[in-house]
């Protein structure tokens, strides 16, 4: 196959997430344990992580309501419950205006997994690590 160890090149896979009010979803973010740190013109990264195996995406300052509210985020973790008990912490409804996450729910395929709205509609799934 034409691809053979192309994988093997890669060292980030980052998509672009929107931001409808771009400061407020970097304060979010942040609040969520991401280090986010601009990166250009109306374009930060998010990130968790120290080393080059960090975990990231791009937070763009740009929104179009139907692509926001039909992207989905997944985040695989190793402890779910804790997550769960930081995300709650926040109280991230009171002080972003978003929609209440929903705590972990064993879901028909297997997977337990919290669901989380950002401010600009984009439902995240912190899922557990099967």
């Amino acid at each position: 196959m034409a691809t053979d160890g192309l994988a093997s090149t890669v060292t980030a896979l980052r998509p672009f997430v929107p931001a409808r009010d771009f400061a407020e979803s970097q304060r979010f973010y942040t609040a969520l344990g991401f280090e986010v740190r601009p990166v250009g013109e109306g374009v930060a990264q998010a990130r968790l992580g120290e080393d080059a195996g960090a975990f990231s995406f791009l937070l763009q300052d740009f929104y179009v309501k139907e692509f926001a509210e039909n992207l989905m985020m997944q985040l695989v973790v190793g402890d779910l419950d804790r997550w769960w008990r930081h995300i709650e912490s926040l109280a991230l409804g009171e002080h972003f205006g978003v929609t209440a996450p929903r705590p972990p729910k064993t879901e028909p395929w297997g997977m337990r997994v919290v669901y989380l709205w950002d401010p600009a509609g984009v439902l995240w799934h912190i899922a557990a690590e099967s």
